[in-house]
């Protein structure tokens, strides 16, 4: 059973459902999404993948830069536990990647030469749409406790129900084209990232924190701050310039 307290899980799950907010982040959320999805997994690092209006399938968020990596490369090479997911709308649970690895003959000897053993994967799915995944990757042949992979699958289903809701209350707007803002945004998210991590010569993932704690710290979108990096890059104390 997840570590956890059921006071904790009930603080997830709510978190997870408290979308109607204003200035919505669609990105923050998601990345939220992943870290709680971490915490329930206990040690897991955790990967997101949101399909655009068009079926295809693209990298969102993750709790770590190494489930990035590990989540561009399915998608690179149209292989691996996240797609199947997606493709099924059914959840791959407790795959060892070295006993199991015939399945993904190119993702699984990449996730285990990047430290990795197991592997479980999640459809976002609203009744019979999937629109995205949610994978969350082991460095241990350890599987999910058989009542985790419910609570996982149960967060990823809160929150594609939470996406549709902020679009009808909030926005009235088509779930795709919200998506699709989201993609976006997280192109120019990637962009400042390395710029960042480059100017203060720390790594991608600080680089990360630093532009989200910069946004929540002043009531800005993660794709607002992302572009003022891009474009104005000293124009922002204690990202790319000293405070001060």
């Amino acid at each position: 059973m997840t570590t956890l307290s059921a006071q904790r899980l009930a603080e997830v799950f709510v978190e997870v459902s408290d979308t109607l907010v204003d200035e919505f982040d669609l990105v923050d959320f998601l990345h939220v999404l992943t870290l709680r999805t971490a915490e329930i997994a206990s040690a897991g690092v955790v990967g997101l993948l949101l399909a655009d209006r068009n079926g295809h399938l693209h990298f969102m968020a993750a709790s770590r830069e190494d489930a990035r990596l590990l989540e561009l490369f399915q998608l690179q090479n149209d292989e691996g536990p996240c797609l199947d997911a997606f493709r099924t709308g059914i959840a791959v649970i407790n795959t060892d990647l070295r006993e199991d690895g015939a399945r993904w003959p190119l993702f699984a000897p990449h996730a285990t030469a990047a430290g990795f053993r197991s592997v479980h994967a999640f459809p976002l799915r609203l009744r019979a749409q999937v629109i995205g995944a949610l994978n969350v990757f082991g460095t241990t042949a350890a599987g999910l406790e058989p009542e985790d992979a419910p609570l996982v699958q149960a967060l990823a289903d809160l929150a594609s129900i939470a996406l549709v809701q902020e679009r009808t209350i909030r926005q009235g707007q088509v779930l795709a084209e919200q998506l699709q803002g989201a993609l976006n945004s997280r192109v120019i998210i990637e962009q400042a990232k390395g710029a960042v991590a480059q100017h203060r010569g720390v790594s991608v993932d600080e680089a990360f924190a630093l532009i989200r704690g910069y946004a929540r710290g002043n009531n800005r979108k993660l794709g607002d701050v992302a572009r003022a990096v891009i474009t104005n890059a000293g124009g922002i104390p204690g990202l790319t310039r000293p405070n001060g």
